[in-house]
C-alpha cells in the first residue's frame, strides 16, 4: 500500500462520523496495489472483516479470490474496499447515511488508486457507484461509465454462495470483465 493510502487509512482509524464506528472491532479500511487500474468495491465489513481487518476474508473472500483466479488476477494487483469501513450490526445492509459519511473515504481511495474499471460487487455498492436504482438482477454485466472510469456490477459473492445457480451469469460477466481488461489495461502484461 501507499504511504499515501496507509495516512489516509490512519485518518480514517479515528472517524466517528456514524455509529458505526463506535461498534466496530476494526477498521476494514482497504487493501490491495496502489495505484491499480482495477478496483473492487464490496458494501461492508462482515464479521471476519471486522475481527480481521481486512475485506473479504471470510467464505465469501475465498470466493472472491476464486474468481479472481478465474481471470488470472489475484489480489496483488487490484484493490479492494467497501462503501463502508465499519460493520454494520448482524451484517445488516449498510443505511444511507452511513454510507454517505464514508463516502469522502472511499473517494479518496478511488483517486489514490486511480482505477480505469471498477467492479462493484453485489447490488448495495453498484447503487452507490453506478446509480441509486440499480437492478442487479438486470444490469449485472452492464458497462457504465462515470467521470471517464467504467463500472460493471457483479453479484456479490456472498449472494453467489447462497444461490448457485446466479453463479453462471456470473462466469459470463467475468469473461466480459477480463476481455475489457485485457483490451484496456496493462493487468495481464508481465
Amino acid at each position: 500500500m501507499s504511504e499515501e493510502m496507509k495516512a489516509l487509512a490512519r485518518r480514517c482509524e479515528g472517524c466517528r462520523n456514524c455509529p458505526l464506528g463506535a461498534s466496530r472491532t476494526n477498521l476494514v479500511f482497504g487493501v490491495g496495489k496502489v495505484p491499480s487500474e482495477l478496483m473492487l468495491i464490496g458494501e461492508g465489513p462482515g464479521e471476519q472483516e471486522d475481527l480481521q481487518g481486512e475485506p473479504f476474508v471470510g467464505p465469501a473472500g475465498k470466493l472472491l479470490d476464486d474468481m479472481l483466479e478465474m481471470i488470472g488476477l489475484d489480489r496483488t494487483r487490484v484493490y479492494i474496499a467497501n462503501t463502508v469501513k465499519c460493520r454494520p450490526p448482524l451484517n445488516r445492509d449498510p443505511a444511507e447515511e452511513e454510507m454517505a459519511a464514508c463516502r469522502p473515504w472511499l473517494e479518496q481511495q478511488i483517486a489514490l488508486v486511480r482505477p480505469k474499471i471498477i467492479v462493484c460487487l453485489g447490488r448495495i455498492a453498484a447503487g452507490e457507484m453506478i446509480k441509486k436504482d440499480f437492478r442487479i438482477t438486470r444490469e449485472h454485466g452492464q458497462w457504465f461509465e462515470k467521470d471517464g472510469v467504467k463500472l460493471m456490477a457483479i453479484y456479490h459473492p456472498s449472494a453467489l454462495l447462497r444461490d448457485v445457480s446466479k453463479r453462471p451469469e456470473t462466469f459470463a460477466d467475468l469473461r466480459e470483465l477480463r476481455s475489457v481488461l485485457r483490451r484496456e489495461t496493462a493487468l495481464y502484461e508481465k
